[in-house]
């Protein structure tokens, strides 16, 4: 093999990819890190026994002919994604390295016996880095794959708290501003109703790939509940966020449903607006975003609201959520 193995910077991130794909590349990485332990045995053995290197080890590209190597430069099956992950970028630099460094206390092993103390400490720490960055790989990995909606490829609300404390960070310190909305597809249960709950989950599927189609780089999308979804917008104005609904809203009107696809039904979806504030809690700022879905419901559905503390919410006697009607509301239409 020879020429630059390039990575594509801002590509689709990982947690665009697809399950079957995800398991796939790990089942890949598991058999490259299984080819790497059995290359490092027969090195291991080389050195301790003081038998004679294999010529491939030393070569100037052993980097790209051991049988990781050989996973790691072949493109043609993994998703184009992995290539910009930036702890698969970083292995390419530590494995060279480690191949490099391993070359070098083979020879020293031949040409001055015992006296290579200072090759074997610098490969022994190359290995460290390589095995560094491939675990890491492989946990993120595996994160995206069990953080996952299995039926939408959403993200769960496992890591959604999480991320979201995050950007509040960001935002608290005046890093970047940040947006959540909340959306809910309206008369939903209806669809259950007439076509049958398969038909209910195509609707979903279709939804979450079409709302992902029209978010950006680093966006996401999380299943908050049955048919609601949350989507975290960070280094963005609201007024970003804003249009970027209102096209989202305004795009998706029909699905088709059934086992051949042949009936297509009218689909729509209502919209909470709110930014993240500095000084309010992640917590707070759902019941937020929560309360303008609720305003968008209750203006007649499939339009979009935007938050503000004219629309309190306030809960009757049974527990019930009720929106102030005489509360102003900023509705995207």
């Amino acid at each position: 093999m020879c020429g630059n193995h390039s990575k594509t910077l801002g590509a689709v991130p990982m947690y665009r990819v697809e399950k079957s794909e995800l398991i796939a590349t790990l089942q890949q990485l598991d058999q490259a890190i299984h080819n790497h332990d059995l290359w490092l045995k027969e090195v291991n053995r080389t050195v301790i026994c003081q038998l004679p290197y294999n010529e491939c080890d030393v070569a100037k590209d052993a980097h790209r002919h051991c049988l990781f190597g050989q996973w790691y430069y072949d493109e043609s099956n993994r998703p184009e994604a992995l290539n910009s992950h930036p702890a698969f970028v970083a292995i390419e630099v530590a494995h060279r390295r480690m191949h490099e460094v391993g070359a070098q206390l083979l020879i020293a092993m031949e040409d001055e016996g015992e006296n290579c103390t200072k090759n074997f400490d610098s490969f022994s720490h190359s290995l460290d880095m390589l095995h560094l960055e491939i675990f890491s790989l492989k946990k993120d990995l595996e994160e995206q794959l069990y953080n996952r909606d299995a039926l939408t490829g959403a993200e769960n609300r496992i890591s959604m708290l999480t991320r979201l404390r995050e950007l509040h960070e960001f935002v608290k310190r005046d890093v970047q501003k940040c947006s959540i909305v909340l959306m809910d597809l309206d008369h939903f249960k209806r669809v259950n109703d007439i076509y049958g709950h398969p038909a209910g989950d195509q609707v979903l599927v279709a939804w979450v790939h079409y709302i992902k189609q029209n978010l950006r780089t680093y966006d996401s999308v999380y299943r908050y509940g049955g048919e609601e979804f949350l989507i975290s917008f960070p280094n963005t104005t609201l007024q970003y966020v804003q249009d970027i609904v209102q096209r989202i809203r305004n795009g998706f009107t029909k699905v088709a449903i059934g086992e051949d696809e042949s009936i297509e039904i009218t689909v729509t979806a209502s919209f909470g607006i709110t930014a993240l504030d500095p000084n309010v809690s992640i917590e707070e700022t759902i019941n937020r975003v929560d309360t303008a879905l609720y305003a968008a419901k209750a203006a007649g559905r499939n339009q979009a609201c935007v938050w503000d503390d004219s629309m309190p919410l306030v809960r009757d006697g049974g527990g019930s959520v009720v929106i102030k009607t005489q509360s102003t509301k900023r509705t995207v239409r």
